[in-house]
């Protein structure tokens, strides 16, 4: 049977250490500078990027449950340099913009990697780059331009045919693969990550509240009044909302982003014959090329991670603990996964979670305000969260204290994509656009005339 965790819907991660005694929750009246709305990377960044920006401002992050309950503490720990979810992507909606955006990326995942090291706590991170394999022959070509496009960009990226990635991964569905450096991504234990940042939050004078949900935001003379589950009130001047996929209370966000479901296995540890048998003596973070994808890593007790492929809405913006656990999705993942490891046939699965992952789209951060500019936001990472979180922090630090920063001119954050439509709408659209991203990958991967005009119109889907 699956092993599960109250604290994050059966996620591995939340089995792998501590997080420590449940702190209180925001209780009576209190006045704070800036409340942060969300314990997770978003604003668990942000607070640090406020109080080393100014160690005298009074800043709280209110958590509904615990730090990195929601899709912090769910991903699979896969920390990428890119802010735009990929340079293809990017080079569409901000080509003039592409080269300034791929070096803010990589100085952020430096940055991401130095701050861990210099507050010293173990989030096991591992800088070992990346593989993208192809498993169709039609794979491969689009692996060879990827290569081309990433290297005009100054992107090193190298190639490996069959034979090569046959030495480094064994599997019988790899034909081809692209490595990618450890500038480039780093793999992360993304709860362990949540927990320390949580402690740095409040080595710098935070505060950060749990079991304070947000269940009212008003407007007053000089700033805003939060009102937590319970009847604590916060009085903040400014607020930043960090929620991602779970920000369908607040209103005004319900347009921008659509939440979906991603679900995730890992095994139980490996064999050291079991271990041999796979290769993989780099540790690198794999995805396959499809558009239905899955991505997969060693844990640091050599656990494979399995995830990704299904991309599953609920009417109505459903975001709810009944929809962590879906096992039409785990048996397909199973299967998948027995399909390219066969030499691993009879291991045991001892977790099985899901979580939202919150996309908009143009599958990148996007940002904005509310109540009157008192309200600042960033949801939207589309799966990449656990690394462009960092800078989005910075974004959103900027629009509090630095409101001259050249970054808050970057049109990459000035714009908006493309409104998601209201229900009854946005269920058939969404499901119409994941049967055409179905269909895509049945054809050789060639979009139909239904992805074409969303492409046209700079609208997409992705998991």
């Amino acid at each position: 049977m699956p092993t599960t965790s109250p604290a994050a819907g059966g996620s591995f991660w939340f089995t792998t250490g501590d997080p420590g005694p449940r702190r209180i929750p925001a209780a009576g009246r209190c006045r704070v500078d800036v409340a942060v709305i969300g314990g997770g990377f978003t604003g668990l960044w942000s607070a640090i990027a406020l109080l080393d920006a100014d160690p005298t401002l009074r800043v709280a992050v209110l958590e509904a449950e615990r730090v990195g309950w929601g899709a912090s503490g769910r991903n699979g720990g896969f920390c990428a340099a890119s802010l735009t979810h990929g340079l293809a992507n990017g080079l569409l909606h901000f080509p003039d913009e592409i080269d300034i955006l791929e070096r803010e990326g990589l100085d952020n995942l430096a940055g991401l990697v130095a701050f861990v090291r210099s507050e010293g706590f173990d989030c096991e991170l591992e800088e070992t780059g990346t593989l993208d394999v192809a498993t169709e022959p039609h794979h491969v070509d689009e692996l060879l331009e990827h290569v081309e496009l990433a290297n005009r960009h100054g992107n090193p990226l190298r190639f490996l045919d069959r034979d090569e990635i046959q030495a480094e991964v064994p599997s019988p569905r790899f034909l081809a693969g692209v490595r990618a450096g450890g500038d480039r991504t780093v793999m992360v234990n993304p709860a362990r990550l949540a927990w320390g940042l949580a402690a740095a939050v409040e080595r710098r004078g935070g505060t950060v509240f749990e079991g304070s949900r947000v269940t009212g935001v008003r407007r007053r003379a000089g700033g805003v009044d939060l009102v937590v589950d319970g009847g604590g009130v916060v009085e903040a001047s400014e607020v930043i909302v960090g929620t991602s996929a779970y920000s369908g209370w607040l209103r005004r966000l319900v347009p921008q982003f659509v939440p979906v479901y991603d679900y995730v296995l890992t095994t139980e540890p490996l064999t050291p014959a079991q271990r041999a048998s796979i290769g993989w003596r780099g540790r690198e973070g794999l995805g396959d090329a499809g558009k239905q994808f899955h991505y997969f890593r060693l844990t640091a007790d050599d656990r494979v991670l399995w995830g990704g492929y299904d991309a599953i809405y609920h009417p109505g913006n459903r975001v709810v603990p009944a929809h962590d656990r879906r096992p039409a999705t785990f048996a397909t993942l199973e299967r998948n996964f027995l399909a390219t490891f066969p030499m691993l046939a009879g291991i045991r699965f001892t977790h099985r979670w899901g979580g939202a992952i919150d996309t908009t789209t143009r599958f990148h951060v996007t940002f904005g305000e509310a109540l009157g500019g008192r309200v600042h936001y960033a949801l939207g990472y589309t799966g990449l969260g656990v690394g462009s979180s960092r800078w989005a922090a910075g974004i959103l630090r900027d629009k509090v204290l630095a409101l001259d920063s050249p970054r808050l001119r970057l049109r990459f954050v000035r714009s908006r994509p493309f409104p998601i439509p209201p229900e009854p709408v946005r269920t058939p659209a969404v499901e119409l656009m994941r049967r055409a991203v179905i269909d895509a990958d049945r054809n050789e991967g060639r979009p139909g005339l239904f992805l074409r005009a969303m492409d046209a119109l700079g609208i997409g889907f992705d998991s």
